[in-house]
């Protein structure tokens, strides 16, 4: 508990077959409760644009953005490891554009690594990252900064065809010199053969059971964010519910004056009160 967790630490984890444990992040306080649970991992995601901002999409957050909500999640962190989600159009442009981008979030945001979408497409430029010691995790199958060209949120590799594709898009990001990837909304199948072709961590979301691990919007297995719950989601509490209760209480007690009580105040002494008359 009191190691931090590494690129190695994933590596490790792969060969002894323990499952590695990631969530999303954007504050402090959060990233403070998961990292003292003992959470493998944290991802500061583009995905607070629809979360944290309200935005209709990841493709609106921006790098100054990013690296504020990086700062404030490394600050409550000691044990995790920091991925730092690179935002749309900081990486495609130039390979030069995305090594700067990508430095930012580690001398900036004290990110320990970034995260890239794409695979083949995009290996040159994870190559020239890693190549300017930065690690970078990969994320291919539904990339939500390509949403546009996938026609919306839907299952990736289904066909013979685009199911070889995502085999070598998976081998391009390996060779490119990525320490691990996430596979998002793949078939359980194809993603086992994936992981099992790869020698790198395989972390799923929506992409079933053999993936080396798992990560997951910390707001949804919370119950707090209602606006999208895909399938693949487990809610694990009903934060929302609970909030809701919680402000309701406190409504009604300021209302009917019961809050705040003799408890909450603070005093003066006598001798003070009587020169201010």
């Amino acid at each position: 508990m009191n190691d931090k967790f590494t690129t190695q630490s994933f590596a490790a984890a792969k060969q002894k077959g323990e499952k590695i444990t990631v969530l999303t992040a954007y504050d402090y306080s959060m990233a403070q409760i998961l990292d003292g649970c003992g959470i493998d991992a944290i991802l500061v995601g583009d995905s607070l644009g629809m979360v944290v901002q309200g935005k209709e999409s990841t493709m609106e957050v921006t790098m100054d953005e990013m690296i504020y909500h990086c700062k404030c999640v490394a600050r409550g962190t000691k044990h995790a490891m920091l991925v730092g989600d690179l935002p749309f159009l900081t990486y495609q442009i130039n390979r030069e554009e995305a090594v700067r981008n990508a430095g930012r979030f580690i001398q900036e945001g004290k990110m320990n690594s970034v995260k890239l979408e794409g695979g083949k497409i995009i290996a040159d430029t994870v190559r020239t990252i890693v190549r300017a010691q930065i690690p970078v995790m990969g994320h291919i199958g539904l990339t939500p900064q390509s949403v546009n060209v996938f026609g919306g949120f839907k299952v990736q590799g289904k066909e013979e065809g685009a199911a070889q594709a995502l085999i070598e898009d998976a081998l391009a990001l390996e060779e490119a010199g990525a320490f691990a990837m996430v596979l998002e909304a793949v078939p359980e199948a194809l993603a086992r053969i994936i992981t099992e072709k790869v020698t790198i961590p395989t972390i799923g979301i929506g992409s079933g059971r053999y993936c080396d691990g798992q990560v997951l919007v910390v707001n949804d297995i919370l119950g707090m964010y209602s606006d999208l719950t895909p399938k693949f989601v487990k809610k694990y509490a009903n934060l929302k519910n609970s909030i809701v209760d919680a402000v309701g209480g406190y409504i009604s007690d300021v209302k009917t004056e019961q809050f705040p009580e003799k408890q909450h105040t603070f005093s003066i002494s006598d001798d003070v009160l009587e020169k201010l008359y």
